[in-house]
């Protein structure tokens, strides 16, 4: 449906709205619940006085506990997404403000009305934990996860004190987020159509725009802001790292990055294969950069120039049903169930599909326990980026889907190191089925070339830039572990060098480019980013392992869905039939990103 005006919520089709009835039939419904919930804390504090005395907790005693806390935690779950989606739906709606404002208030006074339960699960004896009563098999994997931490858990007064911090600790993040996103004028950019506003959000689109100048203009006006403010930013990200390396020798860490990837249970060594292996093959990001200086017609090669699209997008209308369609046919791989689950949901109610006034932007799953794993997207026909957007959201809802049929509560949710693969694998088959799918006569040349082009795009920005990150986040914690101070000059100089390894010599740096490095708000996320590039290259591998297979492959893939949360993410992608601990799926991942420069090139020759 192309929408020439932008539509009030009210005025949306039923059938192009997701249909929440799976979660509450209505709000009526949804009021009577969180009434309920507010009052469960009650039944979770009447065991607080049984922990007093660990050592005679008896299982049926702690069963109980823990049934009386995940109940809660369910309904809380789902109590929240549905007030998450319907203001997603419309921001602008006061009654959809107000319901996620009391779910949260009630969310906040329960947890802090029960934050009393996991210090106090530290304290019980292992054989309680193990114990063979049958009632607490549903909790097994998720006191596993919890108890791991026991080592690195102080004394109550300890604990207190970091938790009476935990506020103040945020303020580098806040005040970065607030300098850069309100604060700081970055003046406006002469374009065809006039001066245009320069901003955090604009910055991407008029880096995009085919006008070089435009480009160039954008870009040194957007780095001189940070220019005028690098000392404080330096200092707020000091601050951030500082905080990170104090609390992992509080807790007892050997380092911040050690701390960051203990909980989900992922050696270091994966950290340093995706860093080591990426370096060893920048071959063929520097042949990339080669040819978009070629095509782009260009004497030199500048940083602004890495944006603007090598092919234009072919003008293609996609309605949402047709994109479904291709979606299906193009994850057929994966089995019918797999397809008929997600044509139906695509088609029956999972998905939010337009653009309203007060809808929030961009696309995003959002599967609980409970109810349908609801999609929101601002499809447009005539956006072929959109059709990737929903094969991608739909890998991450029938993840959710699988999950939470396979698993009790407590132990259904995946990570984050995981789901970025059953989203991306989703969308590599869709990019294999189109490009199967072209004709060959030359009226299909230039949609071959955009799509090699786009898909050498994603790779580069998830694959190669997100490493790039992941290793200057190592480097800043190292320094700052080896008693170095972080200042705006040493951040500069290290990201510098980063810039220039990655780029290649073809790239052409300006004064400011270095500056990057102060503006990316992940960095305030430590030891984040990496998850990026492991999910992009476990879910390559899994494309080709899928594609070149059969059943034995398909089921792998099936268990590694199947295991929500339930196994730790090295060891749910290993019964999957990749090994993260192998520098084998990244160095897989680069060898397709050299394979469709390949390809890309000779399209565009």
């Amino acid at each position: 449906m192309k929408q020439t005006t932008i539509p009030a919520r009210s005025e949306v089709a039923a059938g192009d709205a997701w249909n929440l009835a799976s979660l509450f039939r209505d709000d009526e419904q949804w009021n009577g619940e969180l009434s309920r919930f507010s009052g469960l804390s009650a039944a979770v504090n009447a065991f607080k006085p049984a922990f007093a005395s660990p050592d005679k907790l008896s299982a049926g005693t702690f069963a109980d506990c823990l049934d009386a806390y995940a109940q809660a935690q369910q309904l809380g779950e789902k109590l929240g997404n549905y007030a998450f989606l319907k203001k997603s739906a419309d921001e602008s709606d006061a009654a959809n403000l107000d319901r996620f404002g009391r779910y949260m208030m009630a969310a906040s006074a329960f947890e802090a009305e029960t934050s009393w339960l996991v210090p106090a699960l530290q304290t019980i004896p292992d054989s309680l934990a193990k114990s063979a009563d049958a009632r607490l098999e549903a909790y097994r994997v998720w006191l596993d996860k919890l108890l791991r931490l026991k080592p690195y858990i102080l004394g109550e007064k300890e604990e207190r004190i970091l938790a009476l911090k935990i506020e103040g600790d945020q303020a580098p993040r806040t005040a970065f987020s607030a300098l850069t996103n309100v604060d700081m004028d970055f003046g406006t950019v002469d374009t065809k159509d006039g001066p245009k506003p320069l901003s955090q959000t604009t910055w991407s689109r008029l880096m995009e725009d085919p006008d070089r100048a435009v480009r160039k203009d954008a870009y040194l006006k957007f780095y001189a802001a940070f220019d005028a403010h690098k000392n404080t930013i330096a200092s707020l990200y000091a601050g951030s790292v500082n905080q990170d390396v104090a609390l992992a020798r509080i807790r007892g860490y050997e380092s911040a990055r050690a701390m960051a990837l203990f909980p989900d249970k992922v050696d270091e060594t994966v950290y340093d294969n995706l860093v080591s292996t990426v370096r060893s093959n920048l071959d063929a990001l520097h042949r990339y950069y080669a040819l978009r200086k070629r095509v782009l017609g260009l004497d030199e090669l500048r940083h602004y120039d890495v944006y603007v699209p090598l092919v234009q997008a072919v003008k293609q209308t996609t309605p949402y049903e047709d994109a479904v369609g291709l979606i299906g046919k193009a994850v057929a791989p994966l089995g019918d169930e797999y397809v008929q689950t997600l044509t139906k949901g695509l088609l029956g109610g999972w998905v939010d599909r337009y653009e309203n006034r007060g809808k929030r932007s961009g696309a995003f799953s959002s599967g609980g326990y409970e109810g349908d794993p609801y999609i929101l997207m601002n499809y447009k026909d005539e956006v072929i980026r959109d059709v990737f957007t929903l094969a991608h959201e739909g890998g991450h809802s029938m993840h959710s889907w699988y999950s939470a049929r396979s698993n009790p509560f407590m132990s259904y949710n995946y990570t984050i190191f995981e789901a970025e693969v059953a989203s991306t694998l989703n969308e590599d088959l869709l990019f294999r089925h189109l490009l199967k799918q072209l004709p060959g006569e030359a009226g299909s040349a230039q949609m071959r070339a955009y799509l090699l082009s786009t898909r050498a795009s994603d790779i580069l920005a998830t694959l190669y830039r997100q490493t790039m990150f992941a290793e200057y986040e190592h480097r800043t914690h190292a320094l700052v572990e080896s008693g170095t101070p972080l200042t705006a000059e040493l951040l500069r100089s290290e990201y510098r060098k980063l810039l220039e390894a990655y780029f290649g010599p073809l790239m052409q740096f300006e004064e400011q480019s270095d500056l990057e490095g102060l503006r990316i708000p992940h960095f305030y996320n430590a030891f984040y980013v990496y998850k990026y590039a492991t999910g992009i290259s476990a879910s390559l591998a899994l494309a080709q392992r899928i594609s070149n297979g059969g059943k034995s492959e398909r089921d792998d893939y099936f268990r590694f869905l199947k295991s929500g949360g339930s196994r730790y993410p090295i060891e749910a992608l290993r019964v999957a039939g990749v090994d993260m601990l192998s520098p084998e799926p990244v160095e897989a991942a680069c060898a397709e990103f050299a394979r469709i420069v390949a390809e890309l090139e000779a399209a565009l020759t």
